[in-house]
C-alpha cells in the first residue's frame, strides 16, 4: 500500500480499515461495556468526587481516634499519677507476716480507712502542725464476697487497746503499751494502726486508704455538696463551722466542720460525732449512687480526680486500675445494704473519758465479718434525754436480730447476750 505524502507514517486514512474506529475519525474507541477502574488517569484528571469524600472522612476519623486516644491517655496518666503509694507500710507489714491473721474468704475484702488529722501543708488552717499525726477517724470496711453488702464499722479513737511495738518515723521502736487507739497511727503510721486493728479483731486487713482534711473537702465538692438536716444551729469555732438549723446542702468546707464538730453538739462526746459521721457518709454514698456518678464518665472524672489526688494507699490500690476495679465491684450494692455502725463499746472502767470494747458483743461482730456473715443495723438509739420511749423500746426488742447468709433473721436472745448494732444505712441518708 502506498502512503500518501500527507499521511503520518503508520497511520491509515480515515477511509481505510473500516471497523468501529472509522466512525470516530480513525482513532481507537473505548470498547463498549468496559468498566472504569481506579487506575489513575492522565495527569491533571480530577479524582471522582466520591473518592475525595471517602479520603476526607477517613482522615477526620483518624484524627478523631487519635485525639480520643490522646485525651484518654492524658486523663488516665493524670489520675494514675495522683495516687500516692504507701510502700513503706507494705515493707513494714512483711516483717510481721507470721503474726498476722490468715486471709479471709475468697473475694471478700477488708479495707482500713484512716482519716488523718495531719495539719501540714493545706491542712494548716485546722490547727498548728506538731509534726505528728493521729487517726482522727478510722473505719473498718468489709465488702462481702458476693458484693451484695458493705459494712463500715467505726473504731473509736479513744477506745483503749494494746498497741504492739512499732517502728517510728525516726527509726526507733515504741514499746508495747495499752493506750487509746489513735496513738497507734501516731507511733508508727498505717503499719502500726493495721497491726493494732488485726490484733483487736483477728481480721486480716487487705488494703488501707489514708485521707486527710483537704481530701475529704475535695470529695464533697466533687459531688457538688451533700444534703443534711439540722435540728438546731451549729456554731463551733474549733471545727471552723457555723450552720443554721434546717435542711441544707453542705460544701466541702462546711461538711468537714460538720463531721469534726464535737464540743458544740449533743453531749460533746466522740460517740455522737461518730454517729454524725456515719450519717453523713451514708448521705454521700446515696448521692453518688442516685446521681449515676459511677456510670457517667463526665460525672465520675471530677470525683475520681478529687479522690485520687487526696489518697495514700497500699500498692494494691495505688493505681487507677486498682481503684476502678474496687469501685466497679461496689456499684451494684443496694443502698439499703451499705451499712454504718460503731463497734460495741462503753466508758473505760478506769477513765470515763476513754472507751473500752463491750465483750462478747465486739468479738461476735468481728467474728461475723471475719467469716463473711451478714449483720444488720437498727436505728440509732435515742439519747437518754429523748422522750420517745416507744422507739427506744422497739430498738431494744430488735437489737438481737441478726441476718445470717442473706436469710431473714429471727429475734435473738436478750440484748445482754447478743451485740447491739445501732447504726444507719445509705438508703436513709442524713435527712430521713
Amino acid at each position: 500500500m502506498t502512503e500518501s505524502p500527507d499521511t503520518p507514517p503508520g497511520r491509515r486514512r480515515p477511509s481505510e480499515g473500516g471497523g468501529r474506529g472509522a466512525r470516530f475519525g480513525g482513532w481507537p474507541a473505548r470498547p463498549v461495556g468496559r468498566l472504569v477502574t481506579d487506575r489513575p488517569g492522565p495527569v491533571g484528571t480530577p479524582a471522582p468526587r466520591h473518592r475525595r469524600w471517602l479520603r476526607v472522612a477517613a482522615l477526620v476519623l483518624t484524627v478523631a481516634v487519635l485525639a480520643s486516644a490522646g485525651l484518654g491517655w492524658a486523663i488516665w496518666t493524670r489520675l494514675n499519677g495522683n495516687i500516692r503509694a504507701d510502700s513503706a507500710t507494705e515493707r513494714e507489714l512483711e516483717k510481721y507476716e507470721s503474726e498476722r491473721p490468715p486471709a479471709g474468704p475468697p473475694n471478700a475484702q477488708d479495707i482500713l480507712l484512716i482519716g488523718s488529722d495531719n495539719r501540714g501543708g493545706d491542712n494548716g488552717e485546722y490547727g498548728a502542725d506538731s509534726g505528728t499525726q493521729r487517726s482522727d477517724t478510722t473505719i473498718l470496711l468489709h465488702l462481702a464476697a458476693d458484693r451484695k453488702s458493705a459494712t463500715a464499722v467505726s473504731l473509736p479513737r479513744d477506745v483503749m487497746v494494746t498497741v504492739p511495738h512499732c517502728k517510728r518515723a525516726d527509726g526507733t521502736e515504741s514499746a508495747p503499751q495499752t493506750v487509746q487507739f489513735n496513738w497507734a497511727f501516731a507511733f508508727g503510721g498505717a503499719a502500726c494502726a493495721i497491726r493494732t486493728v488485726e490484733r483487736m479483731t483477728r481480721i486480716r486487713i487487705d488494703h488501707h486508704v489514708i485521707v486527710d482534711f483537704t481530701g475529704f473537702k475535695n470529695m464533697v465538692d466533687a459531688v457538688h455538696g451533700v444534703q443534711v438536716c439540722l435540728a438546731r444551729p451549729i456554731e463551733d469555732d474549733e471545727a471552723h463551722v457555723t450552720l443554721p438549723a434546717g435542711r441544707q446542702t453542705l460544701d466541702g468546707e462546711a461538711a468537714l466542720g460538720f463531721v469534726r464538730a464535737r464540743k458544740s453538739l449533743g453531749d460533746g462526746s466522740d460517740t455522737q460525732r461518730m454517729e454524725r459521721q456515719q450519717q453523713f457518709l451514708a448521705a454521700l454514698v446515696k448521692k453518688v449512687q442516685s446521681n449515676g456518678v459511677l456510670l457517667n464518665p463526665m460525672r465520675l472524672y471530677p470525683v475520681m480526680d478529687a479522690a485520687t489526688s487526696s489518697l495514700t494507699t497500699d500498692a494494691g490500690l495505688a493505681s487507677l486500675r486498682g481503684l476502678y476495679e474496687l469501685v466497679r465491684s461496689m456499684r451494684g450494692i443496694p443502698t439499703a445494704h451499705v451499712q454504718f455502725l460503731t463497734v460495741p463499746r462503753t466508758a473505760y472502767r478506769y477513765d470515763p473519758n476513754r472507751d473500752e470494747l463491750v465483750q462478747p458483743d465486739a468479738d461476735r461482730l468481728f467474728g461475723r465479718l471475719r467469716n463473711d456473715q451478714s449483720v444488720t443495723v437498727v436505728p440509732q438509739r435515742p439519747s437518754p434525754a429523748a422522750d420517745d420511749k416507744a422507739l427506744a423500746k422497739a430498738i431494744d426488742e430488735t437489737v438481737g436480730t441478726v441476718v445470717d447468709n442473706g436469710r431473714a433473721g429471727r429475734p435473738g436472745p436478750a440484748a445482754s447476750s447478743l451485740p447491739a448494732f445501732p447504726g444507719t444505712t445509705a438508703e436513709h441518708g442524713a435527712c430521713e
